[in-house]
């Protein structure tokens, strides 16, 4: 196996709501010095399929990810995949799911700040913004201050978008899981402490969801995060330990729509990481 030392495993390009092309995130990781990385747009693979074909033989190592986001009656959840085969039609149907509702909640999202706030935007770019691969708030949002309501993205979701009543429909955990396993994947539950808003999971009501999300068949989940206390870091890594969980490690890039940094995932050497995540780069990098 080749020796890792630095990575990254979550990732955004412009496939969904990233600002970097494949091309671009490519250069960025080489800049940052990563030896392994992963593209985890959210509910699409087309983009780890665009990086295949541009990598060469001295370019960082590459691990097809995916992120879905999922809810059900216990709450919120984001599954990251790794490792799939992307061909495989278990993955691709969660894919064309998640991408459907996705459409679905960028239309209602259009038409109320067209509709019912009144704001103007021109036909041509709205049809250009439901013509991307996923559009998402921050798509809409830039587009809102393109047009001079808001002065950045942020204030645009927060002050607009936001307010527009989507459909509550989503991809389900089990459904993640379960299309990420038989694609050959591993399932790894996101940023395991933060839920929805500003929610926060800790202690027993984190090991709780854990197991329930293991009988689905999780299998690892993303301890170092770029937002993770260290504290919540080492708590997430002793459930790892105590389940027999990969760990894995990831920044949630977005090139310049958000200001984290590829690598930013407090993990300063994967070389002294812990089992769960000695594990995890042994089955994907072997």
């Amino acid at each position: 196996m080749k020796d890792i030392r630095k990575l990254d495993l979550h990732m955004h390009s412009c496939v969904s709501d990233g600002s970097d092309t494949p091309e671009e995130l490519i250069a960025a990781v080489k800049l940052a010095g990563m030896d392994l990385f992963s593209l985890t747009d959210h509910d699409a693979i087309s983009g780890c399929k665009v990086i295949r074909s541009l990598l060469k033989e001295a370019d960082p190592a590459f691990v097809n990810g995916v992120e879905f986001s999922c809810r059900d009656e216990k709450g919120k959840y984001h599954i990251l995949g790794f490792d799939y085969d992307p061909e495989a039609p278990s993955i691709n149907d969660v894919v064309d799911l998640g991408h459907s509702l996705r459409m679905n909640k960028a239309k209602v999202r259009v038409d109320y700040v067209v509709n019912v706030l009144g704001l103007k935007l021109p036909e041509e770019e709205i049809n250009d913004f439901l013509a991307l691969p996923n559009p998402g708030k921050p798509h809409l949002g830039n587009l809102l201050v393109k047009y001079g309501y808001a002065p950045d993205m942020h204030e645009a979701i927060q002050n607009y978008i936001n307010k527009a009543k989507t459909p509550k429909a989503y991809v389900s955990p089990e459904c993640a899981i379960e299309g990420i396993r038989k694609a050959g994947g591993i399932p790894v539950l996101a940023h395991p402490v933060f839920g929805s808003g500003g929610e926060r999971i800790r202690g027993e009501e984190m090991e709780t969801r854990l197991r329930r999300l293991m009988d689905f068949g999780l299998e690892g989940v993303e301890a170092y995060y770029s937002e993770f206390t260290q504290d919540m870091t080492c708590e997430m890594l002793d459930l790892a330990a105590r389940y027999g969980l990969y760990v894995t490690a990831g920044s949630d890039y977005h090139g310049s729509n958000k200001q984290i940094r590829i690598g930013g995932n407090n993990l300063e050497d994967a070389g002294s990481a812990p089992k769960g995540l000695k594990d995890f780069l042994e089955r994907v990098c072997s």
